[in-house]
């Protein structure tokens, strides 16, 4: 979101921008969280039993899937780093340098994370089921990545100008933006869903079809459904009034129940693959609000090293009478 906020001179959203910087700070510890996970874990991908031919099992090698996850996480902490560092050094001399920095720097990052973030969606959750494969997996993946990065966005954005530091900053009209942002990546989300659903759907080819199958039978058949209900259809139908993008109040609830969505989504891309029924016990909600805490915590500790706003950024007063 900061990338693209400095790669297109967008000047709107300067007013929250430390909320998004803040939130980057979590990167580390759940860089460090996969690494574990993956050393530890990689026994949960088939692959580490089978035998398997070509290109695959080039790509599938243990020790060059741990290297690219290496990459991965390395190009997204050092891009992310040094953008936030020439936002901090700005505040403090006001040198107009570190804009012109930070908008060659984000050009970099978003290529380098379309690149990086569609590989790590195909070797990190498509590799689970090694014999399927979907070209737009990558992209769907960013859909909903997006969708629940603004939700995330919003939420602190509400709560920080409710109760803290962005009272004087965040008005409705931002938080019409973001709504209508929401609303747009939640159906672009839905648009990429389908297409690939219907692909596979229309060539019912065994090996593909057996993705979706699997996904549509037993328990998984309503979670299946609820997926797209929570992702797309009451987001969708609660954001179209003018009036809901402007209310913090239902605005937050269309947020809360996009990232509960998109839990959901990534559970049935990743729990079908190891388990043959459903679960939720202790591990899941254990795992699921641990993880909410230490990016709580992860958060608040970034947002209070600095200023609430970039003081001394060109496009601060633009922001500050931002009107839609």
């Amino acid at each position: 979101f900061v990338a693209l906020e400095y790669a297109t001179g967008a000047g709107w959203s300067v007013a929250f921008r430390r909320v998004p910087e803040a939130a980057s700070s979590a990167l580390p510890v759940g860089a460090a969280g996969l690494i574990l996970f993956f050393i530890l874990g990689s026994w949960l991908y088939p692959w580490r039993h089978e035998q398997l031919a070509g290109f695959k099992a080039l790509w599938l090698d243990l020790p060059f899937f741990l290297a690219r996850a290496a990459i991965y996480l390395a190009v997204w902490m050092g891009l992310t780093w040094a953008v936030i560092r020439n936002s901090r050094r700005q505040d403090a001399d006001g040198d107009l340098v570190f804009s012109r920095r930070n908008t060659r720097l984000s050009m970099i990052f978003i290529i380098a994370f379309a690149v990086t973030f569609s590989l790590a969606s195909f070797d990190w959750i498509m590799a689970l089921e090694p014999h399927w494969s979907s070209t737009i997996f990558g992209v769907y993946n960013f859909a909903g990545l997006f969708s629940s990065g603004l939700a995330v966005i919003i939420l602190l954005a509400i709560r920080l100008r409710n109760h803290g530091p962005l009272r004087d900053f965040v008005n409705q009209e931002h938080l019409h933006d973001l709504g209508k942002l929401l609303f747009a990546f939640s159906t672009f989300w839905m648009y990429i869903w389908f297409s690939q659903y219907m692909l596979v759907w229309y060539a019912n080819i065994t090996e593909e079809a057996v993705y979706y199958v699997r996904r549509q039978q037993g328990l998984w058949a309503p979670l299946f459904l609820l997926n797209m209900l929570l992702n797309w259809a009451v987001p969708f139908l609660m954001l179209l009034p003018k009036s809901t993008k402007r209310n913090p109040s239902t605005l937050a609830k269309v947020a809360v129940i996009i990232l509960v969505g998109r839990w959901l989504d990534l559970y049935l891309m990743i729990v079908p693959a190891v388990s043959e029924k459903p679960a939720f016990g202790v591990w899941e909600t254990g795992l699921m609000l641990g993880g909410l805490g230490i990016f709580v915590l992860a958060f608040t500790r970034a947002f209070s090293s600095s200023a609430p706003v970039p003081v001394r950024d060109p496009n601060l007063i633009e922001s500050l009478h931002y009107h839609n």
